[in-house]
This record gives structure tokens, C-alpha cells and sequence, in this order.
């Protein structure tokens, strides 16, 4: 299989196993980032794991919650950030990833900038997909109303404008008006949209692009990330595409895949390579992406499962080179993956290397927070 000599801080170490790699492109300065070790079965650590940023890639981390998804995703950003000829953004719904631009010490540090409260345009999102953002259904009057509306407008304003205007020619009820109303109102709160919204330059750059969505609900992130996929793809299939390849990591998938996004996700997966375009998805429930997630995927990094449902999704998707079960080759320790590449059809159980960046997705402990607590948290109940 593809590997390589691994040097870090200028000293050579064991030869490293690059997955995704095809076999024969085993030039050591091709684009490569570290991913971990392998890990035997008594616990010990092997030789170095790296994972191929060449070609563009489907990849799909997975895992239940504490058992090293997010970290691991964050493991390959940092590694895409760090690779010339590659513009990688990272979907945060968690605030897990703004580690990436903090302060540290200059061989950890990572070129990274963090759009917080990202916006995109009204007319980033396609025109039939607005009921369906909304909470409408598009062949309900209220529905068709706002179809229309986006078709014409290219702003929410605009939209609000179609919608409302009494003196127009449209021939719609008032009660389907006011509902389509209301329901532009509760898109107008979610605070998303701006005419000035992100465009494909803004995230083409060099450095990691994090789009902070912490506390943003379902729908809105979905809307977000499904017209962040369609700018890196239409970008990348123009007539004068960007130099770099984008690399798009989602965390928290499912939320994305179930609202509008799905599509533009699906097109990714489905026909992303051939204007490379990599997209690399994250979840704690791989039961609740569509099959083609884990079908489409050429590299699966698998932590921990415990849900029948979400093994069952995976093992469904299992290519015929996997020695054993999914079951039977899940890891069970925090940090561990099953690593399934197609590129050379083998299969890998490694130990994901630590962050070099601070994450900030581990969970809160009571333990931590003693000695600091604050009297005004500690006021009689009632107590003004």
C-alpha cells in the first residue's frame, strides 16, 4: 500500500501508511496530513497513520457522543490547513472548532480564521426549497406564495415585499398571504440572511475557514451549509474555477442532511471528486444520513457505536474487503477508529492523534468547576 516516511521536526520515523492514498503515488511530497497510529490488539501503538489530501475525497467520521468524533474531525482540519493547494472550511454547530484560530505555539499553530454569525443570501438557497425552510409545504397556497416570492426575489426583503403586496396582481388568499408572511418573518429572525451574505471568495482562502453556528437552530444551519456546499461546487465547475481545492467539513450531519442542505450535500458526495470538491461528514447517528453518505464514503473513520440502528447503517454500506463484522471490528476505547479506505481496500484500527489546537467540544464536569462558583448563582430562589 502507499506510504511514506513520516518526518516531524525534521527527524525521520517508522515508514507511514497514507490512507486514501493510491497505490503508487507514494511521492513524499505530495500533500499529506497526520492522522494517528495504528493500535494493536494489546493496546500498543504502531507506526504512524496519515491520511491522504491529494485527491479529493468522500469521507464520513462517526461515533457516539465522548467517543472522539468532533476531535477527530478537528484532527483533519487541521491537517487540511496546514496543506498547501487546499481552502478548508469547517461547519461548527457546536463551538468545537474555534480552537483552530487560537493562539499557540508555532509548530502548533494552524492558519485559521472564524466567521462568527456567518450569513448567506437570500438566493444561495433554490427557490423550491424555501417552503420546505420555512416549514411550508410547497403545494399548499401559502407554500406556492413563497416559492414565487424566491423565485423573483433575490433578497428576503424582497421576498417579504412579494408576499405582502396587497395591490399585486397575484390572485392569492389574504389568510395564505399572512401566512407566508409569518412564516418569512420567523426566516427574517433567524438572522442567516444578508444581501452582503458569504460568496465563494470568502472561502477560498488559505487559511481554514470556521463557520461558527453555535446556538443557531435546524433549520437555519441546514440553509447555511447547504449553500456553502453549492458555492465550493459551482466555484469549483465555472468557467474559471479557484486554484485551491475546498475541502468542507460538517460536524453534527444529520441536522444538515434532514433540512435543505440534503441535496447539495448528496451532490457532493455523488459527483464532487471530478471538480474536486472533498466533504467530509460528522454524526453521532450515521442511522439517520441517507445511505448514500456511507455508500458514496472512499474513507470511513469509525469511533465507538453502541445504537443497533447506527451499526446497522454502517454494516449495510460495508465493503466486501472488511475481515469480520462492524460490529466485531468497532473499537470500544475513547480516541480509537476503525479507518476503512478504498483507495487500497484494507482496513486499519488506529489511535487518532491528539489536537494540536485547543477543542473545544469536551464535555463540562462538575469536578472542574469547584472553588468557582459565584454567589449570585447562590441567592435565595425568589430573591431579587
Amino acid at each position: 500500500s502507499a506510504g511514506r516516511a513520516f518526518k516531524r521536526d525534521g527527524a525521520s520515523t517508522l515508514a507511514m501508511h497514507v490512507v486514501g492514498r493510491e497505490t503508487g503515488d507514494d511521492d513524499e511530497q505530495l500533500p499529506t496530513g497526520e492522522l494517528g497510529r495504528y493500535l494493536a490488539r494489546d493496546g500498543s501503538v504502531g507506526a504512524p497513520v496519515g491520511i491522504d489530501l491529494d485527491r479529493p475525497h468522500a469521507g464520513l467520521v462517526v461515533g457516539k457522543r465522548g467517543a472522539g468524533k468532533s476531535h477527530t474531525l478537528g484532527v483533519l482540519a487541521e491537517a487540511a490547513a496546514r496543506a498547501r493547494g487546499i481552502a478548508p472550511v469547517v461547519v461548527d454547530p457546536m463551538d468545537a472548532f474555534t480552537g483552530l484560530a487560537a493562539t499557540a505555539d508555532a509548530d502548533a499553530a494552524v492558519p485559521a480564521h472564524v466567521v462568527g454569525d456567518p450569513t448567506i443570501r437570500a438566493d444561495a438557497i433554490p427557490a423550491a426549497k424555501w417552503p420546505e425552510l420555512v416549514g411550508l409545504d410547497p403545494a399548499g397556497g401559502a407554500g406556492a406564495l413563497v416559492w414565487e416570492a424566491a423565485t423573483v426575489a433575490t433578497t428576503l426583503s424582497g421576498m417579504f415585499e412579494q408576499v405582502t403586496d396587497s395591490e399585486g396582481e397575484s390572485s392569492a388568499a389574504p389568510t395564505h398571504r399572512r401566512a407566508a408572511r409569518n412564516h418569512l418573518d420567523r426566516a427574517r429572525d433567524w438572522g442567516v440572511f444578508d444581501p452582503k451574505g458569504l460568496r465563494a471568495r470568502d472561502l477560498f482562502g488559505s487559511e481554514v475557514t470556521v463557520l461558527s453556528l453555535a446556538g443557531v437552530d435546524d433549520a437555519p444551519t441546514s440553509a447555511v451549509v447547504g449553500a456553502v456546499a453549492r458555492l465550493l461546487y459551482d466555484a469549483r465547475t465555472g468557467g474559471d474555477p479557484p486554484p485551491r481545492l475546498p475541502w468542507l467539513f460538517v460536524d453534527e450531519a444529520h441536522v444538515a442532511v434532514d433540512g435543505v442542505a440534503g441535496a447539495a450535500l448528496r451532490t457532493l458526495l455523488t459527483r464532487g471528486r471530478a471538480p474536486g470538491v472533498s466533504l467530509v461528514l460528522a454524526t453521532q447517528r450515521p442511522s439517520a444520513l441517507p445511505g448514500v453518505a456511507a455508500s458514496q464514503a472512499d474513507l470511513l473513520v469509525a469511533h465507538r457505536l453502541t445504537s443497533k440502528a447506527d451499526i446497522d447503517a454502517l454494516a449495510a454500506a460495508s465493503p466486501t474487503y472488511l475481515s469480520g463484522t462492524v460490529r466485531e471490528r468497532l473499537p470500544t476505547g475513547c480516541g480509537e477508529a476503525l479507518v476503512v479506505d478504498d483507495a487500497t481496500e484494507s482496513t486499519h484500527t488506529v489511535r487518532v492523534r491528539e489536537r494540536q489546537t485547543p477543542h473545544g467540544g469536551e464535555t463540562p464536569r462538575a469536578s472542574e468547576r469547584a472553588g468557582m462558583e459565584n454567589d449570585r448563582w447562590e441567592r435565595p430562589y425568589g430573591e431579587v
